[in-house]
């Protein structure tokens, strides 16, 4: 074999071994498209598709650190100064089904208080289809009026229950008339519910085992907003003690100054019930037989303002009074330095005509929204 011959042997040979390992390389794939998280506007802000579905997703939350001078629920408090902190985390869902959104709502909450230890629990836990819910969540005999003013104190005064499991169904004509109609949870205990009561020791009407008692309470109500202007009436029916309260409430606003009135009337003025109840915290002492007096007797009034001062600060006041001759007010100024932080000094008074005493108070609370 001549040189000739020899090299283009070896080039053949190498150009065949060349072809082999490129048979044998690998080849990276295509890298896949990035699936970005998609906006769900259709429920409001804050909603975007989970991703792979088709459900809604919305988180958002608090946390709230305050400091209180004294406490406007209590005629006995003498406590100068107490801290508290609170953090929420909000949890909801929903899906367009063939009968309107299925909508999920959950609520965590966990606070400290001074000289306590820190407690948890799950505030709201509720199912939504089709105007109807179910689970737990305030009464609508305060939810569907719109509870009481825009104070933290707004409820010195008993306005109604709160964190109940209920089935609720709620109608809207889409006129400006809505409607509602909850069977709620009696809210009783397995050893006997003490209703707004301190003191276990004391002897009043909604007292009850829960084992001896199946019938829910029951809330109902209608409304009308026409503009600047509407108006709700609400009655529920405590099953335990076998009455009830109604309430009315008429709200305005005049350019952003809002303002509303709301009236209760207890159906029996001698005793409490889950709807005209007390919410004063004491030993006893500011209250007779029966705690009748700590509560609404056969009436409750509220008042109350929201005023703007600029587009960061605003100004509320609530005044309150019941046929027991219990007075309470509260004003507060609102401010907002900067979006989703709310800086709000509170002041509140309160006059016990039952006890003979009254009681000012104070809060100061810092408070970001996400």
């Amino acid at each position: 074999m001549n040189i000739k011959g020899l090299l283009f042997g070896s080039a053949a040979a190498l150009a065949a071994a060349s072809g082999a390992h490129a048979a044998d390389a690998i080849v990276a794939a295509e890298p896949e498209p990035l699936q970005y998280v998609r906006i769900c506007d259709a429920y409001g802000k804050g909603y975007f598709y989970i991703p792979g579905t088709e459900t809604c997703l919305k988180v958002g939350g608090k946390v709230r650190t305050e400091g209180e001078w004294y406490d406007a629920y209590d005629a006995k408090s003498h406590v100068g100064t107490m801290w508290h902190d609170r953090t929420e985390l909000n949890i909801d869902t929903a899906t367009d089904t063939e009968y309107g959104a299925l909508k999920t709502n959950t609520i965590f909450r966990w606070e400290w208080n001074d000289g306590g230890n820190t407690n948890s629990k799950l505030l709201f836990a509720n199912i939504s289809l089709g105007g109807f819910t179910v689970g737990k969540l305030d009464s609508q005999y305060n939810l569907y009026v719109g509870y009481a003013g825009n104070v933290a104190n707004d409820d010195v005064i008993y306005d109604g229950p709160y964190e109940l499991n209920q089935l609720t169904y709620n109608y809207d004509a889409g006129n400006g008339f809505t409607a509602v109609i909850s069977l709620e949870d009696s809210n009783s205990s397995g050893n006997g519910t003490y209703f707004g009561d301190a003191n276990p020791a004391a002897t009043h009407d909604w007292v009850t085992a829960k084992g001896d008692h199946y019938a829910p309470d029951v809330v109902a109500g209608a409304g009308y907003t026409a503009g600047t202007w509407g108006i709700k009436v609400i009655g529920g029916y405590d099953s335990v003690v076998e009455e009830g309260a109604i309430k009315a409430r008429l709200d305005a606003n005049f350019g952003g100054f809002k303002t509303f009135f709301m009236a209760g009337w207890n159906t029996d003025g001698d005793k409490l019930n889950q709807y005209a109840g007390t919410n004063l915290n004491s030993d006893g002492a500011a209250c007779p037989v029966n705690r009748a007096d700590c509560g609404w007797g056969d009436w409750a009034i509220w008042t109350g303002f929201t005023a703007p001062i600029n587009d960061k600060l605003s100004a509320n006041a609530q005044f309150a009074y019941t046929d027991t001759k219990i007075f309470a007010a509260t004003a507060n100024v609102q401010w907002y330095p900067v979006k989703n932080l709310l800086i709000q000094p509170e002041v509140s008074y309160t006059d016990w005509d039952a006890a003979d005493t009254d009681q000012w108070a104070g809060i100061l609370r810092f408070e970001r929204n996400f």
